[in-house]
């Protein structure tokens, strides 16, 4: 800041230097004085000199230290104080000027409603994906992040609501606001036309709107900016919505930054640098913003010193500019008060000179009555002959907004017309500078001429134009010697043919002009759309010929990166790529950046696809150029392409270029045709498979955790990533052929956090339905999972999708080595009846019906046991005595499943219900010979899911599975089952320790989110690379050995909880629980013990410091109920819990100690000494029998050695215990096993 005294003819200039952020003059060698003296050679006395520098000194601390304590310093996006204070709750906060909305203030904005029904609110999306608005905030990408979003609204008139920041200061031509938005439509009751927009309030009352988004539905958040402009004075922004029906958070903002709103401050030196002009007030603007129409410096010093210079702003009259014109369309000068004051779609929203809503401007759009011509012009008075040396030069700020704009173009009419400057298509909502330098022999004339389409909205408008010195006007009569010939009509009347990659129109004259360099005027296709002190240009090479675009200097004002547009293209197809040279050369280390992005029709702006930083080549060389392969993938909509750039200087110090651009295999119906198919293994890219342009994040190719070699190639979705945002990422395959017969597709996968979400296989046909083929959700472990999908049999063309849904914000989805083969796929590990019944049929009296909870019968269960929704699907009977008449069978049959010589653990849930619901058997049939029973039940077990597993070891002897149901006679009765796996290893005895090396046993993670949001994750110290995990486990004390985990992260909040839960326990006194924990001592997790029992938790440990090793701990459980242990994790903010070698004895207390039930005496003595004469009878039996088929040689079919041991169930919903109490040994399979002769016979027959 300088301070300027003056006495008599001496002045003495005081300069205070001031760092950004800290008080003027508050330490004293920042300040630095000058004395000069002027006029008279002697010197003044030297106290008068003195009490001069005293005086300055009191000008400077009252105008420089003292701002940061009056409200005239706040709010000005100048930190006058050293902490910044003067700029908190500004509607941003601190040095950064934004606003996450993560502090409840929110910044200083207020809320405002016309009635209490619909507002802007401060919220978090919740722990649940939610059914509307954001799946989380977008600055942190969590649940646990803040942002403001309406309430739900339906009412029979339009709501609006409000948000309305502090009061601001003022702001610079380059001030701009960029935030984040939400705009969904998730109860399809239609948006509106107004769903979002922002207008400013001037201190006088004056309104204008400054930012009108499309009205699209996307469920994601989505990026825009804001152009503020120049505002003199103080002013508010308000953030309207207005809709009748929506529900919660549709709409929703977040992540406010405002950038480049400070006018300009005193340099760090005593004058401007080279290039520079010094405004009145101190600060330093560009020489090209003198007298350009616009206040840069603040003070109106820019434009002051301007004689000569002949401005128009419209205010008054048309200054000389004539609008007459041949064409039936018409520039007419217009306010945005006149064009409208109730709809913010009409209009440019404000004028470039005042930025107000009465500030006038020149404007065209299309006529209420229709569009009958689609162009107009206006034209300059004649104008004197120029010369290169003396050139005319016109300044003037467009607003080309919306579909309706089609291009503005300069032209000079002297002896011929010819075009001198033009700007194609729509740039935003904001006016941009143009310059342009007009040299003619001839008195001559400048024509400004729009291009307008019709479309729904938008315009072009042109105000503030300003014609130099050299621009004088003429008194002498030019005559046209010649008139223009006409636009050429475009060779096919649907302009959505035009550029969409295929040929209608001879010598493809339709994608001529696309943007693609292989043809002659294929680069004419990309237009300059920047509005910054940056643009695109295209030039050829001196020595090849060869075209070029490259990044200049251009006219705009904003601090924004160069743009350059292709027209609209497409709609893609799977295999459409963009390919191109680019070389960032220079003499600088570091030249700037260089991206790709797509513009869509309907979406808007997209992320970007492709981005460079740095530098392509060494030293100064400048043809170092390099090549880039960008997939666009399918666009169902019409889009642009675009090429972004910044460079730190231009050239001649650096040079940013793009050449030999192409669209390679863009047209929707080509699909190329690969051997392999869908199948991939990822190792050289997606194969037949791309990202879904549509979604919200795209699968990622991750090196170093694949499932066939470890170090190989996987694709992958990290939940976890701070840059995730939206709520599902879809890959699709190329389109398919119709299949003859059923086909099986074969991968691997991981589910793997505490909260990991699910992976979905769904098919599309032709038409865009979905079907559901296969799901999994929740924590499966960090280790990779075989799965067969079958997929049916299709008469049309259709597509596979894998498709990864979030459900929170910390886990990892992963697929591998994917097949897809003709055939039906063999019996799949586990099927989960979802979308697909897996190969299983039914025969008898009635089938086995395909069902959810919003598809079954009054008496089915209302949800299923994978998902626990009404979603989910099970398979059901219904065993009423209508349906199923007493005594007949209904069975559910397996595919054919190849026997192994080791044994296999078959598990599965079922719901039973009904006074008495029916006979449920389950039988292992082997290829030849009868079935054998292994499990039954004819009880009704209430509204849970209940679990039953086994060991089945069979050989090398196919066998399947048939579950039967022989009705009894009941009414409202049913039996279902959901999820049958067949494991690769034996199962684990229910009272026998769980070391979790094959797995977790009988333990299951609970899907009640009631109770708990996060699960418990199995892994090893040498699988893991994302969590804090101990370094060995307990059982082998290596890293290849196995435990649960329960994790601290950022990515959700503290004090969630996951549960661990047993089976159902019998009401014994005591229970002998034994299990290994370790918790390091950073860890603030928390680890509890709970018994569970008719809904109600009774605590029995809680494990605190654990002193980072292995621990043991040993407790007795009791109950006078049947009940489940639970373990339960709680998250802290930082560290983790672990368990391992988890030990539970029934009936024995920790001392071994037999007990007795508490239950009612009983002959439950009697009857275990009958189930061992009974066992011991059937061993003899069998004994006798493989005798018997040992010594006879005729013998055809092998018969079944069985030998019993029941496992116990679980119910799957801990919080509803049934009121009846099983013993664990009152329900589970039988071990089949065939003896070694047998399976020798088998094999030579």
């Amino acid at each position: 800041m300088v301070v300027t005294c003056m006495l008599g003819n001496f002045k003495v200039r005081l300069l205070s230097l001031r760092n950004k952020g800290r008080d003027r003059l508050s330490k004293f060698p920042q300040t630095v004085f000058r004395l000069r003296c002027e006029g008279r050679e002697n010197m003044l006395r030297f106290w008068r000199l003195t009490v001069l520098l005293l005086l300055c000194f009191q000008r400077v601390f009252a105008s420089g230290s003292s701002r940061c304590e009056t409200p005239e310093g706040e709010c000005d996006f100048v930190c006058d104080c050293s902490d910044c204070s003067d700029e908190q709750n500004c509607g941003y906060s601190g040095k950064s000027f934004e606003c996450d909305f993560e502090d409840e203030g929110v910044c200083g904005w207020n809320i405002e409603s016309l009635g209490e029904e619909y507002k802007w609110q401060r919220v978090q999306s919740g722990d649940e994906l939610p059914d509307s608005g954001p799946t989380s905030d977008y600055t942190t990408g969590t649940a646990t992040g803040w942002f403001m979003s309406v309430s739900a609204v339906r009412a029979q008139s339009v709501q609006s609501s409000v948000l309305i920041s502090p009061e601001i200061k003022g702001s610079s031509p380059t001030c701009r606001l960029r935030l984040r938005y939400f705009l969904w439509d998730s109860g399809h009751t239609g948006l509106g036309p107004t769903p979002l927009w922002a207008s400013i309030l001037h201190e006088d009352s004056q309104g204008a709107v400054v930012w009108r988004p499309e009205a699209s539905s996307a469920r994601s958040w989505r990026e825009a900016t804001v152009f503020l402009g120049r505002i003199s004075s103080p002013f508010r922004i308000h953030l309207h919505s207005a809709r009748s029906a929506g529900q919660n958070g549709d709409v929703a903002i977040d992540q406010l930054e405002f950038l480049g709103c400070a006018l300009p401050s005193p340099p760090a030196g005593t004058n401007c640098s080279t290039g520079m002009v010094a405004c009145g007030g101190g600060g330093c603007v560009e020489q090209r913003q003198l007298c350009d129409g616009t206040d840069d410096c603040g003070d109106g010093s820019d434009e002051a010193p301007c004689d000569g210079y002949y401005r128009c702003d419209f205010e008054e009259d048309l200054c000389d500019w004539d609008l007459r014109s041949f064409s039936k369309l018409k520039w007419i000068r217009t306010n945005q008060e006149n064009i409208s004051r109730t709809d913010p779609s009409k209009g440019p929203g404000r004028d470039h000179s005042n930025n107000t809503a009465s500030g006038y401007f020149l404007y065209v759009t299309v006529p209420d009555d229709g569009l009958t011509m689609d162009w107009a012009a206006f034209q300059s008075p004649r104008l004197q002959p120029t010369n290169s040396s003396h050139p005319c030069k016109m300044v003037m700020y467009t607003h080309q907004f919306g579909p309706r704009s089609g291009g503005l173009t300069v032209l000079v009419a002297d002896r011929l017309i010819y075009p001198v400057w033009k700007r194609g298509g729509a740039l935003g909502d904001l006016w941009v500078k143009a310059e342009v330098e007009i040299v003619s022999n001839y008195t001559f004339q400048i024509l400004i001429m729009a291009a307008i389409r019709d479309f729904d909205y938008g315009g072009i408008a042109v105000d503030s134009i300003v014609l130099s010195p050299e621009c004088r006007n003429a008194s002498d009569n030019t005559t046209l010697e010649d008139f223009p010939d006409p636009p050429k009509h475009p060779c096919i009347d649907d302009p959505d043919k035009m550029c969409d990659f295929q040929a209608d129109c001879d010598a493809a004259e339709d994608e001529a002009k696309c943007g693609d360099f292989s043809y002659p005027d294929g680069s004419l296709g990309w237009t300059d759309s920047s509005v910054g002190s940056q643009g695109w240009l295209l030039d050829k090479s001196s020595t090849t010929g060869a075209e070029f675009l490259y990044v200049a200097e251009a006219a705009g004002q904003q601090l924004t990166e160069a743009q350059t547009r292709t027209p609209l293209l497409g709609p893609t197809g799977p295999a459409c790529s963009l390919s191109f040279d680019f070389a960032l050369t220079g003499s600088l280390d570091h030249i700037g950046e260089l991206s790709v992005r797509v513009v869509d029709s309907l979406l808007g702006v997209r992320p970007k696809l492709w981005e460079f930083s740095g530098k392509t080549g060494a030293g100064d060389e400048e043809e170092t150029w390099q090549h880039a392969d960008v997939p666009i993938g399918v666009r169902k909509h019409r889009f642009q392409l675009t090429f972004e750039a910044r460079a730190v200087e231009v050239q001649p110090f650096a040079w940013i270029k793009v050449r030999n651009v192409r669209f390679i295999s863009c047209h929707a119906d080509y699909t190329p045709s690969l051997p392999t198919g869908p199948s991939c293994n990822f190792e050289d890219g997606l194969c037949a498979w791309y990202q879904d342009n549509s979604d919200n994040f795209d699968w990622s190719v991750v090196t170093g955790m694949d499932h066939s070699i470890g170090v190989g190639s996987s694709l992958v979705v990290d939940m976890w990533s701070p840059s995730l945002r939206g709520a599902f990422g879809r890959l699709l395959s190329f389109p398919q052929q119709p299949t003859p017969t059923e086909s099986c597709l074969t991968f691997y996968y991981k589910l793997y956090g505490p909260n990991a979400g699910a992976l979905n296989v769904k098919l599309t046909d032709g038409l865009g339905y979905e079907v559901l083929l296969w799901t999994r959700n929740g924590a499966h472990g960090n280790d990779w999972h075989e799965a067969h999908c079958p997929v049916p049999q299709q008469n049309t063309n259709f597509q596979l999708m894998f498709e990864a849904v979030r459900s929170g914000f910390d886990g990892q989805v992963a697929i591998d080595d994917v097949a897809f083969v003709d055939g039906p796929c063999a019996i799949p590990r586990k099927c989960s009846f979802e979308g697909q019944k897996c190969g299983y049929s039914s025969y008898g009296a009635i089938d086995w019906l395909h069902r959810n909870g919003q598809t079954t019968t009054t008496n089915g269960p209302k949800t299923d046991h994978t998902l626990g929704t009404e979603l989910g699907y099970y398979m059901m009977v219904n065993t009423d005595a209508d349906i199923l008449p007493p005594r007949s069978a209904a069975v559910l049959v397996s595919p054919v499943r190849q026997g192994t010589t080791k044994p296999e653990c078959v598990s599965f849930w079922y719901h039973m219900t009904g006074g008495n619901p029916a006979f449920f058997t389950v039988y292992v049939k082997p290829e030849k010979g009868e079935r054998v029973p292994i499990f039954s039940e004819n009880l009704n077990e209430g509204d849970d899911w209940r679990h039953a597993n086994g060991n089945i070891s069979v050989g090398l002897v196919s066998w399947q599975l048939e579950f039967e149901v022989i009705g009894s006679g009941s009414r409202g009765s049913h039996v279902a089952v959901d999820d049958i796996t067949v494991s690769a290893h034996p199962c684990e005895d229910q009272g026998s320790k769980c070391s979790l090396e094959n797995g977790m046993c009988s333990w299951i993670n609970i899907q009640d989110r009631e109770r708990e949001k996060l699960d418990w994750e199995l892994t090893s110290p040498e699988k893991e690379k994302h969590y804090p995990v101990p370094p060995e486990d307990h059982t082998l004390g290596t890293e290849k050995g196995h435990f649960l985990f329960f994790p601290s992260s950022n990515r959700t909040a503290a004090n969630q909880n996951a549960w661990l839960v047993s089976p159902q326990l019998p009401p014994v006194q005591p229970t002998c629980l034994r299990f290994w924990a370790y918790k390091p001592q950073s860890s603030d997790c928390q680890l509890r013990v709970w018994s569970l029992s008719g809904g109600l938790i009774t605590q029995q440990l809680i494990v605190n410091e654990l002193s980072g090793h292995w621990r043991h701990f040993e407790l007795n459980i009791t109950s006078r109920e049947g009940y489940q242990i639970v373990f339960e994790g709680v998250k802290g903010t930082s560290g983790f819990v672990a368990l391992d070698d988890i030990e539970y004895t029934v009936g024995f207390d920790c001392a071994t100690r037999v007990t007795k039930p508490t239950s009612k005496p009983d002959n439950a003595g009697g009857i275990a000494a009958s189930v061992i004469v009974v066992v011991l009878l059937i061993g003899t039996l069998v004994a006798l029998l493989v005798f018997y088929l040992r010594t006879k040689p005729d013998a055809k079919a092998p018969s079944l050695s069985v030998g019993i041991s029941n496992e116990g169930y679980v119910p799957e919903d801990p919080v509803d215990v049934p009121p009846r109490q099983n013993h664990p040994m009152a329900a589970g399979f039988n071990n089949i096993s065939i003896s070694a002769e047998v399976r020798e016979r088998e094999e030579e027959e």
